[in-house]
């Protein structure tokens, strides 16, 4: 490591700052979950208009999972920050297998929903499962930035 003079000693930046807290990131997460039902209804009304009910049925399919998803992972979250902040979670089996039943479900959904909806397209599909990303995207950003 290189030797720094006293008045240039580099300052490490923490990725993310102290002030954010469970609290913030559970609110975080509640309003992506709310994005992506937002966004989802509005892109499968446009998705009706120019592609049919099979390709909107598919993308609102895609925006289900993806808010069960954020709903697993902000339990998961929870659980994770407990056992981190060595306090006494109870039902982390619980959560755990819920979501491994919730990945069964939803692959079980995606399978049955491409099988049986035939006219629709595989890409408003994807555009819904990509929603929580980009919901997830905007609310770091708008930690970040109010931090």
């Amino acid at each position: 490591m290189p030797e720094y003079p006293a008045q240039e000693t580099p300052i490490v930046a923490s990725p993310i700052p102290p002030e954010i807290t469970d609290a913030h990131l559970r609110s975080a997460m509640l309003r992506a979950m709310r994005l992506v039902a937002i966004f989802g209804i509005a892109l499968a009304s446009i998705v009706l208009l120019t592609s049919g009910w099979q390709s909107a049925v598919l993308l609102l399919i895609g925006a289900a999972i993806s808010v069960s998803g954020l709903w697993e992972w902000q339990k998961l979250i929870a659980l994770l920050s407990a056992k981190l902040d060595n306090q006494q979670k109870t039902g982390g089996a619980r959560v755990v297998v819920g979501f491994f039943v919730r990945l069964l479900l939803a692959a079980v959904l995606l399978y049955g929903s491409l099988k049986s909806l035939h006219g629709g397209s595989v890409y408003a599909l994807v555009g819904g499962l990509a929603l929580a990303a980009f919901a997830l995207a905007i609310e770091a950003a708008r930690l970040v930035r109010t931090r």
